[in-house]
């Protein structure tokens, strides 16, 4: 098994950037890769639930997710299991994501995402440019 560790600093304050990586009308802005829509989605992590996803890329092919919101301590932390959906809608491995916030020494925040269980190194690479480039949305949001 694989873990990928992802951080990024933010100038919004922890309450605001909590708020961006929970509520459903801002995670819907920044989830999933540049140039990927989101539909049939239930994204609220901001208590425990089942959340699911469907991203759309470009050529209209669908990428489906889901899981469980396991853990919420605003403003600190959110913590998800995530499990990507074959062509028969079958979910496939388990594995947890989780979110983190801090203030930072400038009054800012410092973000740190980890998603465990991964099935290798592979894996965690994919999904390393995956959460990589929706942070980048994510950033434009909170800086």
């Amino acid at each position: 098994m694989s873990t990928l560790k992802l951080e990024r600093e933010f100038s919004a304050a922890p309450e605001t950037v909590f708020a961006y990586i929970t509520q459903a009308e801002n995670v819907e802005q920044w989830w999933g890769p540049e140039g990927m829509g989101i539909t049939d989605q239930k994204l609220d992590l901001s208590e425990p639930g089942p959340w699911t996803s469907t991203m759309v890329n470009a050529e209209g092919g669908l990428h489906k997710m889901s899981g469980v919101v396991t853990e919420v301590d605003p403003p600190n932390s959110v913590e998800f299991t995530w499990g990507w959906h074959d062509e028969n809608d079958q979910r496939g491995p388990e594995s947890l994501v989780r979110l983190e916030v801090k203030p930072n020494s400038t009054g800012g925040t410092k973000f740190l995402l980890t998603h465990s269980g991964l099935a290798d190194d592979e894996s965690a690479r994919n999904h390393g440019k995956g959460w990589g480039s929706a942070l980048n949305k994510l950033d434009r949001m909170a800086n």
